[in-house]
């Protein structure tokens, strides 16, 4: 590898048309930090915007700012309302389709328990990855548990989906981009597949939203869950977001009916009567300083093009596999992320028999990336802050990392 940066991948940054938003966060100096897919950069105006909620909207306006916020427009009950407006852009759905809050796990049993709600009747399945992220498969297993057990969670490969879309299938809940691999599933094919046999479909969006566009709306899609700290950038525990296509407003069930999701809150009414649009799978009481941080996190997105953001991604990560395949020739690396542009997310991967220790000494010397057991080495690329030039140290940090070791 050369001990400068290539030109070529200089004029690559010279003529990114997304170079600029790397100025809207804070990047540590010394650091290449590619965990964004876990845990997003600052951006640089959320600190302020949390200290306006805290000694402003909190301090000043107390209780008034619920319905009467410190600036107009600016209530904190339609706070989450405001952010799933943003989110609806990204995810290709319409605002009144998105609610935000909560985790991703509780969502995803909102949302499971509405698929059940409209699926047909004699369909008792549940059809997921069998390398699906844990939090699915439990929250799966704890909503079976829920209903005594009358369901079967089926785990196949998901190479294999397809074949298993049966009648007797309820829902399939699949995530978009593979957690470890980086694996990217064909979102609209495999929907219409599943629409075609009768099947209601959920979609885990934890690694696509922010990271390339999705078009939940374009393709059909049923329910869609996602986080707001990873590629949304929201912070650590930022409120999570679910997706209910409005043709399913009015017969899917609310399994958690609170009363921020009630059409009248302040009615305080003693039985429930749903919310207009997604709004009614809001359960509690609005996280309002997470939720100022996500709110101010995604107006970096206001003016992105997201093609561009896919472009770049792919850009970037092709880069990163280039650089690492004399690498993977001399050391025991083995690439499992696609090298197929649709079939890959934005992060790569690859398998390596120390990956811990490696990835700790990688870690050490500011290349920060992640572990995922038993032995993936994992490495996030983020559009909006990242550089072919950052790719190119990363790729000679992972070099010095692994020729320090073999010497050892």
């Amino acid at each position: 590898m050369t001990l400068t940066i290539p030109d070529h991948l200089l004029a690559l940054d010279a003529r990114d048309p997304l170079a600029h938003k790397r100025g809207a966060f804070h990047l540590p100096r010394g650091v290449v930090y590619l965990d964004g897919n876990s845990l997003g950069a600052l951006p640089r105006g959320v600190p302020e915007r949390l200290a306006h909620a805290a000694q402003t909207e909190w301090g000043e306006q107390l209780i008034r700012s619920w319905t009467a916020g410190a600036d107009a427009g600016q209530d904190w009950m339609a706070l989450p309302d405001r952010v799933a407006a943003k989110i609806a852009r990204l995810i290709g759905a319409a605002a009144h389709e998105v609610a935000v809050g909560d985790s991703t796990s509780v969502n995803t049993f909102k949302v499971l328990a509405a698929a059940l709600g409209v699926a047909g009747p004699g369909r008792r399945v549940i059809l997921t990855d069998a390398d699906n992220f844990p939090t699915d498969l439990y929250v799966a297993q704890g909503l079976n548990a829920l209903l005594g057990g009358t369901l079967e969670l089926r785990r196949v490969p998901a190479d294999d989906i397809e074949a298993h879309l049966t009648e007797d299938v309820a829902a399939l809940l699949l995530t978009q981009v593979d957690y470890r691999t980086g694996r990217k599933l064909d979102l609209e094919t495999i929907t219409a597949q599943a629409r075609a046999q009768g099947i209601v479909t959920v979609w885990d969006l934890a690694h696509s939203a922010g990271a390339f566009p999705v078009d939940l709306s374009g393709a059909g899609a049923d329910f869609a869950v996602g986080c707001g700290y990873k590629f949304l950038n929201g912070g650590p525990g930022a409120p999570a977001f679910l997706y209910a296509a409005e043709r399913h407003h009015g017969a899917a069930p609310v399994a958690i009916s609170g009363w921020m999701g009630h059409a009248d809150p302040f009615e305080m009414a003693r039985d429930f009567t749903p919310a207009p649009g997604a709004r009614r799978f809001v359960a509690g009481t609005p996280m309002v300083l997470s939720l100022s941080a996500l709110d101010e996190a995604l107006d970096v997105f206001a003016d992105v093009d997201l093609n561009a953001l896919r472009a770049k991604s792919l850009s970037l990560t092709d880069t990163f596999i280039d650089l690492m395949e004399p690498l993977a020739a001399r050391f025991p690396l083995t690439l499992v992320t696609p090298r197929e542009h649709a079939r890959r997310g934005s992060q790569v991967s690859y398998r390596h028999p120390q990956a811990r220790e490696v990835m700790a000494d990688l870690i050490r010397a500011g290349i920060i990336g992640d572990y995922r057991t038993p032995d993936i080495l994992r490495f996030g690329f983020t559009p909006l802050y990242h550089s072919h030039a950052d790719v190119w140290q990363a790729a000679r940090g992972v070099q010095a990392v692994l020729e320090l070791e073999a010497r050892a």
